[in-house]
């Protein structure tokens, strides 16, 4: 038995090397396709050796005994995401065809909505992969962010760099780490910010107009993410006051 549980396992990180090759040969596409500089190199390959790593980890640590077809949606998601890496960090040295950062950025996002109904089809959806789903999009947020504050200003970073400060203060209030309710209202501002950036990235719009789109995503995550804090602090805020057995009752 446990040679098999070896063998499975030795099977699932198999395909977390094969997204890293993937990943590699993207961005030896792209490289020949533009000419890409160091700078793009460098992130692209430090973008795949870093989501293998973490990914091999996580699923070690998860015991999952295949890696199931939604994941591989999602990692192919990473791929193409790692590809928009890419472009954007060659972006400060040249000027990347914006088409191609388009089209890339674009399928990452239809992919967005397949990977979730995947998973849910066949019947493999894991805590694992939500959180790999999460962490790809919020990593595309970010990257997009970056670049498009390139032409709008800083102030746009705020957007990629919202649900890393999210992060980082629930390791100081770890009230925030509580499970939050599914909300078809956080999931449409979730996708709203991808939408955004990718109209204001691809500059066909006046930048007045790409200025007021941005600002809409901005107030809109500013709204879902207040909503959010407000309702883990009145319960936080509720649980504190009950008696010690509840407490332990509810978190079981």
């Amino acid at each position: 038995m446990a040679l098999n549980n070896t063998y499975d396992a030795r099977l699932v990180q198999q395909e977390t090397a094969v997204g890293a090759g993937v990943q590699i040969l993207l961005l030896a596409l792209l490289g020949s396709a533009i000419g890409m500089g160091p700078a793009g190199w460098v992130t692209g390959l430090v973008f795949a050796v870093a989501t293998w790593a973490v990914l091999s980890r996580a699923l070690h640590r998860s015991r999952l005994r295949s890696f199931g077809p939604a994941n591989r949606v999602t990692l192919g998601r990473a791929t193409l995401v790692g590809g928009v890496t890419a472009l954007v960090a060659d972006s400060f040295a040249s000027t990347p065809p914006v088409t191609l950062l388009v089209g890339l950025t674009a399928v990452a996002l239809i992919l967005d909505g397949v990977d979730g109904k995947v998973a849910r089809r066949t019947g493999t959806s894991t805590a694992l992969g939500a959180r790999f789903d999460m962490e790809v999009d919020a990593f595309l947020i970010l990257v997009l962010s970056v670049y498009v504050s390139m032409a709008l200003g800083p102030w746009v970073l705020l957007i990629g760099a919202m649900r890393y400060g999210f992060v980082a203060a629930a390791r100081v209030a770890p009230w925030l780490n509580a499970p939050l309710p599914p909300s078809m209202a956080r999931k449409t501002v979730a996708a709203l910010q991808g939408v955004c950036l990718l109209v204001a990235g691809a500059d066909l719009l006046p930048y007045t107009a790409n200025f007021g789109i941005m600002l809409l995503a901005l107030g809109s995550l500013l709204w879902s993410f207040g909503r959010d804090v407000l309702w883990l602090w009145r319960t936080s805020r509720t649980r504190s006051g009950l008696p010690a057995e509840q407490r332990v009752l509810e978190l079981a």
